[in-house]
């Protein structure tokens, strides 16, 4: 499509009629005196002097042509290609009632739900030190407690993900608490599995997106005791080729509850199962950590930022051909013959 290189030389436009105004002024000082005002009124106008002014006309034109010739018009194509080799990655988040137990970070007190959901949100934003973000790739959150929910699909618009976390609640019904890792871990698993679908169904595959590898991130503090048995789980993400980051998150598992009568502290289970994190990791080629606090989370975080790298390659196609020249041209014809009007046709002698 057509287009011009330099339109900023277009304002050189605007000095001609300022040519042609001063042009002006200066020929209505040169004047010829008569005796008789009524002499002048029987003169009559000759063909030439008629036409007195086209050579500044003509030479008016042929600077217009130079300005054109000297923005540089130009016919073509220009295409960007950019291709983003990224990682799809589902967070799965633990919610059960264990997880309201309570962690230091940075100097506040926060239910390890809040922790967990602060560095994902560092994580997928970046802002914070040692978390650049994830801009390059698909994101998804699925959330469990005794069942296993999808929050929000895979993604590219992170946005949209993170405007779900301040909808995540720790499960408040006692028949909906438990921890069915293996139900989560499945379902992560099959999120991924299609992931390609999905991209393509949201609009977003136009981009020439290409997935590099697929990662579930399992963040729990407890021991399954719902729903599939996690091995099934780890074989079904080992044969569709998805890694698992196990997290867990140990230590004091009791909850500081206020009540009337003061504060309560309420025992939370058993702890973290370990075995359990570290077969998910090892049947599919991840690795599984145990933290005590939010910065070992972060740190996790973090480890898994640098073994996950996303790549993004921008490439510039120009095609363009200078279409200056007819105008260049022009407008040296047009100064050729003011040139030949004014030594033949409008010739002035002084």
């Amino acid at each position: 499509m057509p287009r011009f290189e330099s339109p900023w030389m277009f304002l050189l436009l605007l000095s001609i009629p300022a040519a042609f105004y001063l042009r002006g002024r200066a020929a209505r000082r040169a004047t010829v005196r008569f005796s008789l005002a009524s002499s002048s009124g029987r003169l009559n106008r000759s063909f030439r002097q008629r036409l007195a002014d086209m050579p500044a006309w003509v030479r008016a034109a042929a600077l217009v042509l130079v300005v054109f010739a000297l923005a540089r018009p130009q016919q073509g194509t220009e295409r960007v290609v950019d291709t983003s080799r990224g990682i799809a990655i589902e967070m799965v988040i633990d919610r059960s009632s264990s997880m309201s137990a309570e962690l230091n970070y940075r100097g506040r007190r926060m239910t390890r739900l809040n922790a967990a959901l602060t560095v994902f949100r560092q994580f997928v934003g970046g802002g914070a030190a040692g978390l650049a973000g994830r801009p390059s790739d698909l994101i998804g959150l699925i959330t469990f407690a005794r069942y296993a929910d999808t929050v929000c699909p895979l993604t590219l618009a992170h946005e949209t993900v993170l405007g779900f976390i301040p909808t995540i609640k720790l499960v408040e019904r006692e028949s909906e608490d438990g921890t069915a890792i293996g139900d989560a871990v499945a379902l992560a698993a099959a999120r991924l599995r299609t992931a390609e679908d999905t991209l393509a169904r949201q609009g977003e595959g136009k981009k020439e997106y290409e997935i590099k590898s697929k990662v579930i991130i399992l963040l729990t503090d407890g021991v399954d005791n719902a729903g599939r048995p996690p091995n099934e789980a780890a074989d079904l993400a080992a044969a569709w080729g998805i890694k698992i980051y196990a997290i867990g998150i140990a230590g004091d598992s009791s909850s500081v509850i206020q009540t009337p009568f003061g504060n309560y502290t309420m025992p939370l289970g058993g702890g973290v199962d370990e075995n359990t994190l570290r077969m998910l990791a090892e049947r599919t080629g991840g690795l599984h950590r145990i933290v005590s606090d939010a910065e070992g989370l972060r740190a996790v975080y973090e480890e898994i930022d640098r073994l996950e790298k996303s790549e993004v390659t921008t490439t510039r196609y120009r095609d363009y051909r200078e279409l200056f020249m007819p105008f260049a041209l022009a407008a040296l014809a047009l100064l050729g013959a003011e040139t030949l009007l004014g030594a033949t046709l409008f010739r002035r002698i002084p």
